[in-house]
């Protein structure tokens, strides 16, 4: 490995054992034996540097539970798909929730770095695709943007509120059938009152 990828090893680890406004660049350096000027000549920053750990983290994870329900294997009906598919997400966060608490902690970090922001701002559409790959096998470059802002946004806004619940309180994580069922209730209007 060349110091790029070092440096992106070591950005990775220290987003999973620090969080993203804990690590300094130093830190980085410590935890992939590069020096600290190749932080600069690499990536740009260290802002820079985390985000694209962090857009990795994302991938490596996008792929595990891809991984996940090719070992299962997939239902043919949709219903049953998008059902296996939250299970196989809601696994994925269980198995490695530092990661998740990480993007917490970033989320909550927002409001106070506009450049942090903007690098989410950007990086939203490539989730929100990804979630059509996941659940609708849409491959990448394949659905219009007028699909992804659409139903890939209300993919990724559903997993937002799920993972954070299953961060607080993982034994009150319904199924992926439950899932299915709650939203089929809403859509036909049969949440009953009372």
């Amino acid at each position: 490995m060349g110091h790029r990828e070092d440096l992106l090893q070591g950005a990775k680890r220290c987003l999973l054992e620090k969080g993203w406004t804990r690590t300094t660049a130093r830190d980085i350096v410590a935890a992939s034996g590069a020096n600290l000027a190749s932080i600069g000549y690499h990536y740009g920053s260290k802002d820079e540097l985390m985000g694209q750990a962090y857009l990795a983290l994302m991938e490596e994870w996008g792929q595990r539970v891809a991984a996940l329900t090719k070992e299962t294997g997939l239902p043919d009906d949709p219903v049953a798909r998008r059902a296996a598919m939250w299970d196989a997400m809601l696994r994925g966060v269980g198995e490695n929730p530092g990661f998740w608490q990480a993007q917490l902690e970033v989320i909550s970090q927002l409001g106070h770095h506009e450049k942090l922001k903007d690098f989410f701002v950007k990086a939203m559409p490539m989730g929100w695709e990804g979630m059509l790959e996941l659940f609708e096998d849409i491959p990448e470059g394949a659905a219009s943007q007028e699909l992804i802002d659409s139903v890939g946004w209300l993919y990724s806004a559903l997993f937002a509120g799920m993972w954070v619940q299953h961060l607080i309180s993982p034994d009150r994580t319904p199924s992926g059938a439950v899932i299915e069922e709650s939203l089929r209730r809403i859509v036909e209007g049969k949440v009953a009152r009372g």
